[in-house]
């Protein structure tokens, strides 16, 4: 009687021979066990491959020189770059499209007055007029294709208006990391001297 007021009240009283003797160890060895698991996980967690596909690494940089280069915001960049798979396209498609952006209802006028976009068919009758790309947007959005497929940027004054003595100072910014981005891409073309 004695015993079982010794136990506190939940807890089960087990015969001798199935307590387990408390095994013992070195704290400091396991310490260092433990260190070791936690160093191999690390490891594996920060090691990885890399990505097939980096397009879109400097597309900020780009879209600044696009803006520089040409006067095209980004709203409006987009919109070429979807057009530019449009063989031939009508307002309806471009109005469809435009619903997603910032509202602008020159958008359209703005980039066929500034010769973006041009007037492949005037409209006649029943049919709608029908737009496509100009020369100008296609040389434009292939040169943007061509930056994000690694081709270097101009760096003469001549070339890109960011690199003139009187540019703004976000375009210095960009300037600079411009030059950055052209050494590596020379780095990568080299040959390994191995």
């Amino acid at each position: 009687m004695r015993l079982a007021q010794a136990i506190p009240a939940g807890h089960i009283l087990l015969p001798v021979f199935l307590v387990r003797p408390a095994i013992t160890y070195n704290f400091d060895q396991s310490y260092k066990l433990n260190l070791m698991k936690i160093h191999k996980n690390i490891r594996k967690r920060y090691s990885r491959t890399e990505p097939p596909n980096d397009y879109l690494k400097y597309w900020r940089v780009i879209r600044r020189w696009v803006k520089s280069n040409y006067g095209l915001g980004t709203v409006e960049l987009e919109m070429l770059l979807f057009l530019y798979s449009e063989s031939y396209f009508t307002k309806d498609t471009f109005d469809e499209y435009n619903q997603l952006m910032s509202w602008n209802k020159k958008r359209f006028s703005d980039l066929l007055r500034d010769g973006w976009i041009h007037v492949f068919r005037k409209r006649k009758g029943n049919q709608k007029a029908l737009y496509e790309l100009s020369y100008k947007g296609r040389a434009m959005l292939n040169a943007v294709y061509n930056k994000l497929n690694g081709q270097e940027f101009a760096e003469t004054q001549s070339a890109n208006p960011m690199f003139k003595k009187s540019a703004p100072y976000t375009d210095v910014v960009y300037r600079n990391y411009i030059k950055k981005i052209n050494q590596s891409i020379r780095q990568q073309q080299r040959p390994s001297q191995e």
